[in-house]
């Protein structure tokens, strides 16, 4: 018996980096989902479609459509990319709040700068706020984030 107490600190120490492994692999994917996200502009909506973002370099990228109702001849679609370093994905796998830039391009290619964060509520999701700033207004859209295996 004294002896089976001896090693029980061993165990300990085998197990405490296991949640380390656990959350890592999710982290190192490279591939989020947002689901589609809404605000209000004036006396409309505008609903932000995105596909999945790739891990591309130090950024994550993907295309975007933007449907602005009742104004649909204000819709776009095009490319976003949210620049978020390796130090700052460390962060959030310690479950801290971190702050992105990024840019879009429109399908004229008309520049967007992009500014959010993002909050994490477990190691593989959380909460998102992006704001694409336009020539004179932001829109603010405000969901959540989730990391996912590639596609097989």
């Amino acid at each position: 018996m004294v002896a089976g107490v001896r090693f029980l600190p061993l165990w300990f120490a085998l197990l405490i980096p296991v949640p380390l492994h656990a959350v890592e692999p999710a982290l190192t994917l490279g591939r989020v989902e947002v689901p589609a996200m809404k605000t209000s502009v004036y006396v409309g909506t505008v609903t932000l479609t995105t596909g999945a973002f790739v891990r591309t370099g130090e950024a994550f990228e993907s295309t975007y459509e933007a449907k602005v109702f009742p104004w649909f001849f204000w819709s776009e679609h095009g490319r976003i990319a949210m620049h978020v370093p390796a130090a700052e994905l460390a962060r959030l796998a310690r479950g801290e709040r971190i702050e992105f830039t990024g840019d879009a391009h429109n399908h004229r290619d008309k520049p967007r700068r992009v500014t959010g964060h993002a909050e994490p509520a477990d190691a593989t999701s959380g909460r998102i706020k992006v704001r694409i700033h336009l020539d004179d207004l932001t829109l603010v859209f405000e969901g959540a984030y989730r990391f996912v295996p590639p596609p097989a």
